[in-house]
C-alpha cells in the first residue's frame, strides 16, 4: 500500500474516509496486482501500468471511475464517455460492492 494514497484517505472527511477505504479494498481484492498513487491530486490505480480506477472526493460526493469501460454495459446511475464511467456516492450511501468488482474486473481484464 502506498503511503500517499494512504494519508490521501484518512485526511478525507470521516464518511469520504470510510467510503474511500472500502473502494481501495475492493481495487486490490478485484485486482491483486494493482499499484497505486497519487496523480492528479487523487488516489489511481494502475494495472499493469494503465490505468484501471480512479477514487476522486469532491465537496458532498466520493466518485468512482472505472477506466477502460468501452463496450462494458453499465448501469443508469453511472456517468461519463464510453472508455471511462464513474458512480457518485454520498454521505450515507453503502456502495454495491460486488456490482462494482464485476465491472472493474470486466474492465481491466484487458489491462
Amino acid at each position: 500500500m502506498n503511503q500517499e494514497v494512504s494519508a490521501f484517505i484518512e485526511n478525507l472527511p470521516k464518511w469520504q474516509s470510510e467510503i474511500g477505504l472500502t473502494l481501495r479494498n475492493l481495487v486490490h481484492e478485484t485486482i491483486p496486482e494493482a499499484e497505486e498513487r497519487i496523480q492528479y491530486k487523487k488516489p489511481h490505480f494502475l494495472k499493469n501500468g494503465h490505468y484501471a480506477a480512479v477514487i476522486s472526493p469532491s465537496k458532498d460526493a466520493i466518485a468512482f471511475m472505472i477506466m477502460n469501460a468501452t463496450g462494458i454495459e453499465f448501469p443508469k446511475h453511472f456517468d461519463g464517455p464510453a472508455e471511462r464511467k464513474w458512480g457518485k456516492l454520498r454521505e450515507g450511501d453503502s456502495p454495491d460492492l460486488p456490482m462494482l468488482s464485476e465491472l472493474l474486473k470486466q474492465a481491466s481484464s484487458t489491462l
